[in-house]
């Protein structure tokens, strides 16, 4: 079956972009992203670098309070910084801060400008429209409108089942929100899709190049766009005795980012096929027939050509493993290529996680997707297999900076009578392992992060055998954190994000100091024992990430930004096509945070700024 929806809005987007030599990837593009936080006593005020910025290009900073009056802030401009410090401003009233460029001595055109309340708290709230026995789960952004901000799309959850629990559950619903609370719309997918981490994975990205991201989803019978038009036969309904849906069509929606409406529909690949085959090699490896392996999802973008944006769908881990590449360009859905592992005596079956990750392995220009413990190049072919299995967690990065390319840290599952590696560090680009740790044990988290200076790199730590370098090294006690990393005060190195609390790991003393706990902000944290934000990522102010959490009422989210001041200068982490990538899948089975493709930690050199094309919508 293949249902085409006529795209709703007219296709008048120009590249607007930076023309640099050569194809260059095309981004979204970003305004100066200019944000205050209020300590109650100080506010910190910060703004993006971008790439596109000339090197030598400085900032000033102005305020304007109660009397009317502009004030500038920064009689010399910062230089080693994107932020500043305000101690004099009257927070009991409203403050309007202002950023303009400054090249070679003369303001620039243009310039941001932001509003801090009279009083305000030290979040930005984002009040939600309350759907009743629904909860805020998951978050993604992306720029819907075109107008360079982020917007926001929420994932809205009901009652939920894992793949391995009978039950009904309640249909997923999406909300969109700009970032000032403004509803943009709602879509419901439906009793044909059941809710839960596994099964519905939602792609926020500008696909087609038109300025204004789309939202890529898993559909089926029943499904309800934002203007009410229905895909498929709502009256169809295949939930079996045990809530589980393991018949009926499957389908692959790509909406309208802004409106919330179906623009094309097509098969979903693959479909289920034989439900008791998708089992197969690796820890969790047997075959069942209750929906327990064929109905794991994860999802990614990734730079398949090297310049334009292609969606990936994927299905299964445990055994069989199913990657489907597509391409939505100029109103039209078209397949890029599938790869698919067929069989539990193909060497890539059972190698999948819980998780993906996008990143240039092999420097040429295109992305690659580490599944895992396999890696599929940009042409849909294998690229290498470790043999080490299904995991919980792989995080990618330049985690070795003493090596040339990026290195994987993988968490391994060693469960069901098989042996093998808890943890392990792999090379990026060709699978070549370099280290391995916790032998014979099942090691359900793993986290890789600068947070101790007296070791070059990333440290690594999950299992039991403590914190370690890079390169294996052992160092001592780990933290008991292993869920998140953020980068939140103002040093270089990482610090632990778990539930609702952001804390510096003391190295010397091997302890830790909070820094945040959102919960006395009224906070929770998603996904139970998993205890993830609903996002982290670098939203807008310098180069430093925010964090989202939902309010135990359901009724707002509230986004945290750093109150604290840097002595560093970067080019704010969005514009890094591998932490951008990793925004856009951080929502997807077992949440991650995101990760640069150049080592960001102590002693880090200068990293070269991402060769891009920005698209702007037109004016």
């Amino acid at each position: 079956m293949q249902q085409t929806r006529k795209k709703t809005i007219v296709f008048t987007a120009a590249l607007l972009a930076f023309t640099l030599a050569g194809a260059q990837r095309q981004i979204e593009y970003l305004s100066r992203g200019l944000h205050a936080t209020s300590t109650g006593k100080q506010v910190l005020v910060s703004w993006r670098l971008l790439a596109t910025d000339d090197a030598h290009t400085t900032f000033r900073l102005y305020r304007t309070g109660k009397d009317g009056k502009q004030q500038l802030l920064t009689a010399k401009p910062p230089e080693s910084s994107t932020c500043y410090v305000d101690t004099t401003a009257d927070l009991s009233v409203l403050n309007s801060y202002t950023v303009k460029a400054l090249l070679n001595g003369k303001e620039q055109p243009g310039g941001a400008t932001y509003q801090l309340a009279a009083n305000a708290l030290p979040y930005q709230s984002l009040p939600l429209r309350v759907i009743p026995g629904y909860a805020p789960n998951d978050v993604s952004v992306g720029d819907l409108d075109g107008d360079g901000e982020y917007d926001i799309v929420v994932h809205q959850t009901g009652s939920a089942r894992d793949n391995s629990q009978a039950g009904i559950t309640d249909p997923p619903i999406f909300q969109a929100y700009k970032m000032d609370g403004t509803f943009l719309w709602q879509i419901n997918l439906g009793k044909n899709i059941r809710e839960g981490a596994h099964y519905t994975q939602f792609m926020v990205y500008d696909l087609d190049g038109d300025g204004k991201a789309e939202v890529a989803m898993k559909t089926a019978d029943g499904t309800v766009d934002a203007l009410g038009r229905i895909i498929g036969d709502a009256s169809k309904d295949y939930r079996n005795k045990d809530g589980r849906v393991l018949d009926g069509p499957e389908y692959f929606t790509i909406f309208n980012g802004l409106t919330g409406a179906a623009m094309a529909t097509t098969d979903y690949i693959p479909e289920r096929g034989d439900i008791g085959a998708w089992g197969g090699r690796g820890g969790n490896g047997k075959n069942d027939k209750n929906g327990n392996r064929v109905d794991r999802f994860v999802a990614c973008i990734a730079y398949l050509d090297g310049v334009r944006p292609s969606v990936v769908m994927c299905r299964g881990y445990y055994g069989r493993t199913v990657l489907a590449a597509w391409d939505w360009r100029d109103g039209k859905l078209t397949s890029r290529w599938v790869f698919d592992t067929k069989d539990g005596s193909n060497p890539y079956s059972g190698m999948g996680n819980h998780n993906l990750f996008v990143a240039d392995v092999d420097k040429d220009g295109k992305d690659e997707i580490i599944y895992g413990s396999m890696c599929v190049d940009d042409n849909g072919k294998g690229l290498y297999t470790t043999g080490l299995r299904h995991g919980d967690a792989v995080h990618v990065s330049d985690l070795d900076p003493s090596r040339p390319g990026q290195e994987v840290y993988g968490i391994h599952e060693i469960e069901e009578g098989t042996t093998g590696p808890g943890t392990a560090v792999f090379d990026a680009a060709t699978g070549k392992i370099l280290w391995t740790g916790d032998k014979d044990n099942d090691v359900g988290r793993g986290m890789a992060a600068d947070i101790d200076p007296r070791y070059p790199g990333c440290e690594c730590w999950g299992g039991g055998e403590g914190l370690k370098t890079c390169k294996g090294e052992p160092v001592g006690k780990a933290p008991r954190s292993v869920n998140f990393r953020i980068w939140w005060d103002g040093d270089l190195l990482a610090e632990l994000l778990d539930g609702t609390r952001i804390e510096k790991w003391i190295y010397d003393s091997a302890q830790t100091r909070s820094l945040l706990d959102a919960r006395q902000y009224g906070c929770v944290s998603n996904n139970g024992t998993k205890a993830n934000p609903a996002l982290s990522a670098d939203l807008f102010g310098d180069w430093r990430e925010e964090v989202i959490y939902s309010t135990a009422d359901n009724k707002e989210l509230r986004i945290f930004s750093t109150p604290y001041t840097t002595t560093h200068r970067l080019v704010t982490l969005m514009q890094d096509a591998q932490y951008r990538l990793s925004v856009a899948w951080q929502n997807v089975g077992y949440n991650q945070p995101p990760y640069t493709s150049y080592f960001l930690g102590e002693g880090m050199p200068q990293p070269p700024k991402e060769k891009i094309a920005i698209v702007k919508q037109n004016p």
